[in-house]
């Protein structure tokens, strides 16, 4: 068993499902969780946004029993409005809180939040301690290897970290220069969980796109657990597909066309209810592509879904997929 504070515990090699902006919502992550993630993250969240009272923040702290152990993500430069907004996710009972010091969109950065504190370590440590301080809630950190090839300071990171009480740190394997292009460097990350300082539960990050490979990472880097993010869009079934082959080094069969559909339908269902009909409709159409990555002569159906505008339509469009006999695997 994997221990994140006192009251968490995961089953050994977990799989974590990453936070990610305008994906990582309550519709998605029921899927991830039926399909077999073991802990899960809300989209990260604006301190400022939340002390604003900002209404897009707030529904972002929406989460449900069935989602537990769960983690609310928040991320900011000010130690101030880290603290108010630890003490306001506090009082809605997640699991733990998570500190985002990893995304390295512009906008984030300049305000010197995200992998921007990557820059200044000591920053990095009082926004930690100021959040540690404002909640009951274990408190772990995602980051990156460091800003640049020139000044990768994970190692420190991670231990100044731990001693100012995070219990868990996911890294992913690459710096804030790189953003998502290049490939990930695990070697890094091995370095740290192989740090006899270290004691806390290390995730790694980044590239992990199939079971093979999530098995490779496992047995190569020693990490405590993976975290998935975008090989889980459209494709929950990863999370029980790398279960599965770690045990028995078997792969599972992909999912049917009725599965996908199904699935499909399920995470659309839910996008309506909790975002209402318009808003839920028009978010979904990130997702299709992802979903029925495989199907040929899939543009017109794809066509459709991107462009109808009711429910209604939409699911029987969903239905009309199931007859299309042709499917090819990638």
């Amino acid at each position: 068993m994997i221990s994140i504070g006192k009251h968490i515990q995961l089953p050994d090699f977990p799989l974590l499902l990453a936070p990610m902006e305008d994906v990582s919502d309550p519709p998605f992550r029921y899927g991830c969780k039926q399909y077999g993630a073991d802990l899960m993250y809300t989209e990260f969240i604006s301190s400022e946004g939340l002390i604003r009272d900002a209404i897009k923040s707030k529904k972002k702290l929406d989460i449900f029993d069935y989602e537990r152990p769960i983690g609310i993500q928040i991320f900011g430069g000010d130690e101030e409005a880290m603290a108010l907004s630890a003490k306001i996710v506090d009082a809605t009972n997640p699991d733990l809180l998570d500190i985002n010091f990893g995304c390295p969109v512009k906008k984030v950065v300049c305000k010197g939040a995200g992998a921007g504190v990557l820059k200044d370590i000591e920053l990095m440590v009082r926004l930690t301690k100021a959040v540690i301080k404002s909640t009951h809630l274990p408190v772990t950190v995602k980051t990156r290897l460091g800003w640049d090839e020139s000044s990768i300071n994970i190692m420190e990171v991670a231990e100044r970290l731990q001693d100012v009480g995070v219990q868990a740190l996911t890294i992913h394997g690459r710096t804030r220069a790189q953003m998502y292009k290049g490939e990930a460097n695990w070697k890094y990350i091995a370095d740290v969980k192989n740090n006899s300082r270290i004691k806390i539960p290390i995730f790694g990050n980044g590239d992990i796109n199939s079971p093979e490979k999530a098995l490779s990472y496992k047995n190569t880097y020693g990490v405590d657990g993976i975290m998935i993010g975008r090989a889980a869009i459209g494709y929950p079934w990863i999370f029980n597909e790398i279960k599965h082959f770690v045990k028995t080094g078997q792969l599972l069969p992909k999912p049917s066309i009725i599965n996908r559909v199904e699935v499909c339908k399920n995470h659309l269902q839910k996008s309506i209810e909790w975002k209402g009909e318009k808003l839920g409709v028009v978010e979904m159409r990130n997702h299709y592509a992802n979903y029925f990555k495989g199907i040929a002569n899939f543009k017109d159906i794809r066509i459709k879904l991107v462009t109808l505008n009711k429910s209604e339509d939409l699911f029987l469009v969903l239905d009309e997929i199931i007859n299309i006999s042709e499917f090819q695997e990638n």
